[in-house]
């Protein structure tokens, strides 16, 4: 049991880390959703999903090599060293790649070439602290990434409401004082986008001792092991933002240019109450990815992994249900404009889709533990084929429903499948028969809240209180030894 405390103490740790930054990020959706209109939304929307696909391939999978390795690897100074260096050298040679074809990019993607140029940078920053935080997580120091992640996300929300609310009330009040040479009128997105790029400079130079006591020593030969492992991790990752992201950029390419960007806005806002899944599903695979290295020479570690996969869907399905009876009341509070509420009959699919995806994540333990991501990447290119096929396919009829069926179907068939062919290479004695039951009933509830009682909260909170008796009865004995062990 005490590993298992020691894995939730971390993934906790790791948890607030992501959930408490995410939650300030709500605050930013209400800000962002009432004082942009649904296109401006729609077209910040719109860059931020290109600025995660140059994210993916400016890591090019070297986060993940660098935790194998690190564990792998007797010289881990090496390990540090070689990938510290090698996405230093890369995100310099795409800082002016970049910025010297910026014009192009923004005449191509259709966005102002100062939101271009900013976005350039925020890369650049966010790309060189990829390493450094990886360390800390390898080195188990997750107090120290909590603190400067969550640090990241405070000056970046205290700058956003600093510009987008109080900034234009200061210069009204006083026309000829110093902070009215820094308001420009409809510059609002260029404001959301300079607080990120100051909040990555800040958290860049909280970790740029990391470089300065870098022993520039780069080992060719390692270098090269880590990029064939890392390869297929970027192809994965060029799927998976192919899944999560690519929607709203073919949304507005599909659908006439007059309403394109305004359907984006709705449909983002929406989506962002899926969020409460990816905050789990995040926080758990943050904390999980290290242990699952670390721990995979152990004699019970399949069914160590077994028995963590059966929690994360038990705590999954409960937060499913949850959220989807509340999403009525949490669209009252993130999302102040009743026009975006437009798209919320999307966000029962998006929240089971992150699911999946959360699932496919612990699923995929074993073609990293057997060196076979290759096999994750094409799991995810078939996600990324069923992603474009039924975007294309369905957006010009239903909108950002097709999308959100696209996304629901790409995430299941990459859960199903990672799943059959970890059976074949790497079987984990997964209890099939209790997961099937907590996700089947958890979707039947949902279905039920959602579909037949929306915004009937009696009925609601019953279905969350039968659901969590059910889980109550079914793991009643481990729940009770982790009690008598802490007494």
């Amino acid at each position: 049991m005490s590993l298992y405390k020691n894995l939730f103490k971390q993934t906790l740790i790791y948890g607030l880390a992501t959930v408490l930054p995410r939650m300030i990020s709500f605050l930013l959706v209400m800000v962002h959703t009432g004082k942009l209109e649904k296109a401006d939304y729609g077209e910040t929307t719109i860059l931020l999903a290109y600025m995660v696909f140059f994210n993916v391939i400016l890591s090019y999978g070297m986060e993940t090599a660098f935790f194998r390795f690190y564990n792998s690897e007797d010289n881990k100074k090496g390990v540090i060293q070689t990938s510290t260096i090698s996405v230093f050298w890369s995100s310099i040679g795409f800082l002016f790649l970049a910025l010297f074809f910026r014009k192009v990019i923004s005449n191509c993607i259709n966005v102002e070439i100062e939101y271009v140029t900013y976005a350039i940078w925020i890369l650049v920053l966010d790309a060189l602290v990829i390493i450094p935080f990886s360390k800390l997580r390898a080195e188990q120091r997750p107090i120290v990434y909590a603190v400067i992640k969550i640090g990241n996300v405070l000056i970046n929300m205290i700058l956003n409401l600093f510009f987008l609310l109080y900034l234009p009330d200061i210069v009204i009040q006083n026309p000829e004082g110093f902070l009215a040479t820094l308001y420009f009128d409809n510059f609002q997105i260029g404001y959301i986008f300079l607080a990120n790029l100051i909040a990555s400079l800040a958290t860049f130079v909280v970790l740029s001792p990391n470089y300065l006591s870098l022993k520039w020593k780069f080992d060719v030969q390692l270098w090269k092991k880590m990029m064939l492992y890392g390869f297929p991790i970027l192809i994965a990752g060029i799927a998976f933002a192919v899944n999560e992201h690519l929607d709203k950029i073919i949304l507005e390419y599909l659908l006439p240019k007059k309403i394109g960007k305004s359907e984006v806005g709705a449909y983002a806002a929406c989506y962002k109450l899926g969020l409460f899944m990816v905050l789990f599903a995040t926080a758990f695979r943050l904390g999980i990815e290290p242990f699952f290295f670390s721990h995979s020479k152990n004699e019970n570690a399949k069914q160590t992994y077994a028995t963590i996969t059966k929690f994360f869907v038990i705590f999954g399905s409960l937060i499913l249900l949850t959220v989807i009876v509340f999403a009525d009341l949490l669209k009252i509070i993130m999302i102040k404009d009743e026009s975006y509420w437009e798209a919320m009959k999307v966000v029962p699919l998006i929240i089971l889709a992150n699911f999946f995806l959360g699932i496919y994540n612990n699923l995929s333990v074993w073609y990293k533990l057997t060196d076979k991501t290759k096999i994750g990447a094409y799991i995810s290119i078939v996600g990324a084929i069923f992603t474009l096929l039924l975007n294309y396919l369905l957006i010009p009829k239903y909108s950002y429903m097709g999308s959100a069926i696209g996304t629901i179907v790409a995430y299941g068939s990459m859960m199903t499948i990672s799943f059959v062919l970890g059976n074949k290479y790497y079987p984990i004695p997964y209890d099939m028969k209790k997961i099937s039951s907590y996700l089947g009933i958890s979707i039947l509830f949902s279905t039920i809240s959602f579909y037949f009682f929306r915004e009937n909260y009696l009925v609601g909170i019953l279905l969350i209180m039968i659901f969590t008796y059910f889980i109550y009865r079914n793991e009643k004995e481990t729940l009770l030894r982790i009690i008598k062990r802490k007494a």
